[in-house]
């Protein structure tokens, strides 16, 4: 068994979701995205397996298959496969509902944490996240909603934003 910290993101959530709880049996589809924290570390080899979409590639390691974010190994117009071999990753292993298709990894929930982020406007407008200000608060149960708000600092105006669960997912090996 092991155990995989994975971020399901709330407008995945909201969009095309099923509410769960702690001890539910899921399964997901996982990407790895690259320099997000908390970062999960895979080895094992990329390549193409049975049921996935053509042209996504994944990684399969301990129970898991995710697909990558970013091809491992970018290859020229015309040439051939890339080699199949082990390659390592880290990132985030988030839940996707809206790419192509590879296998779910089926695990149980054995923690939930609901992610919060203060956001303040950018130069261009648009809400970013302000560093050290993320938390997370433990729950028992996945909410198909999130909320947020705007609030006053002495700096501006901010938002507190509920960004999605972070999920203790154990996995058969």
């Amino acid at each position: 068994m092991g155990l995989w910290r994975v971020f399901y993101a709330g407008w995945q959530m909201e969009c095309c979701g099923t509410p769960f709880s702690v001890g539910d049996d899921v399964s997901w589809q996982l990407l790895l995205v690259p320099g997000e924290e908390p970062a999960s570390r895979l080895t094992g080899p990329a390549g193409h397996v049975a049921g996935a979409t053509d042209g996504i590639r994944v990684v399969q390691e301990a129970g898991l298959t995710v697909a990558l974010s970013e091809d491992p190994e970018p290859r020229s117009a015309g040439a051939g496969p890339a080699d199949p071999g082990p390659v390592r990753r880290s990132g985030l292993l988030s839940v996707e509902t809206h790419g192509g298709a590879w296998p779910e990894v089926t695990g149980r929930v054995r923690s939930l944490h609901i992610v919060v982020q203060d956001l303040a406007r950018g130069a261009d407008g648009t809400w970013e996240p302000v560093p050290g200000t993320r938390t997370l608060r433990e729950t028992d149960r996945c909410p198909k909603w999130f909320r947020g708000r705007e609030f006053g600092t002495d700096t501006g105006r901010r938002r507190r934003d509920e960004q999605g669960v972070l999920v203790g997912l154990e996995v058969p090996s």
